[in-house]
């Protein structure tokens, strides 16, 4: 019958359905509030701890967001639509074009933090790179944070050999016009093929914290090598992206 699975719901889940297709419908529209913890408990009979959780479901899914102090507003975010394959042409940061510019698009887009340091490289790294088993193999790496409209949605560590690195733009904060790849081009270890490898998790206490998450919400890690014309790779990138702020678009001719 018509409601029955419905009604078998935990009362919470039937109250998230019903503010979520009314934020479907546009009764709530984005950075409007929705109805507070003490509204649902009024309008629907239930306990404080039923209402908190049906809240909770839809930040979780991304839907809404809480703001200490004031309550939970509808999310007022575009999704950031990263093309996989656009952003790592040749033609965008050959022509001294950030790569992160295609998923921004006219939007703001800042790096908020950027940390340059020269590390013993991790295991896994350095078999990546194929530097071996040498303990003091050093690397060069940069981690950032990127903030698009306000918003942290990327965390982003590369791995490079040190050797490659030093003396150059890549071992400043400032790589300069196309960052670096357009720097590898110059030093004769111009990227030409890519591989991304893409899984999902949730996030540790640190991540969930510089990307500013709210509870429940994964992330997406992305991890990409880049190889030079010879084969030999010239960096590893290790991306946490916020799931609930990205579409992965990637296009493929059959």
């Amino acid at each position: 019958m018509s409601g029955g699975d419905t009604g078998r719901q935990p009362k919470y889940q039937r109250i998230a359905a019903q503010l979520r297709a009314a934020v479907e419908a546009g009764e709530y529209g984005p950075g409007e509030r929705l109805p507070g913890e003490n509204d649902l408990m009024a309008e629907h009979g239930v306990a404080r701890m039923t209402a908190r959780q049906a809240l909770g479901v839809l930040q979780t899914e991304g839907i809404a967001e809480a703001r200490k102090g004031a309550g939970v507003f509808v999310r007022d975010f575009r999704p950031i639509r990263r093309r996989g394959l656009e952003r790592l042409a040749h033609a965008q940061w050959g022509e001294g074009r950030s790569i992160w510019t295609t998923d921004a698009g006219d939007r703001e887009l800042v790096v908020d933090s950027v940390e340059v340091t020269e590390e013993d490289a991790p295991a896994a790294i350095a078999g990546v790179l194929s530097l071996g088993d040498d303990e003091e193999v050093r690397v060069c790496v940069r981690r950032r944070r990127y903030v698009l409209d306000g918003k942290p949605v990327l965390l982003s560590t590369s791995y490079l050999p040190a050797e490659l690195a030093a003396g150059t733009r890549i071992a400043q904060p400032d790589t300069g016009p196309g960052g670096m790849y357009a720097r590898l081009e110059e030093l004769g270890r111009r990227p030409v093929r890519f591989r991304e490898e893409i899984r999902s998790r949730m996030p540790s206490a640190q991540e969930a914290d510089r990307l500013a998450l709210s509870s429940g919400v994964p992330v997406v890690l992305v991890v990409r090598t880049a190889f030079d014309v010879e084969g030999r790779v010239v960096e590893v990138n290790d991306m946490v992206l916020d799931a609930a702020s990205y579409i992965l678009e990637y296009d493929f001719e059959g």
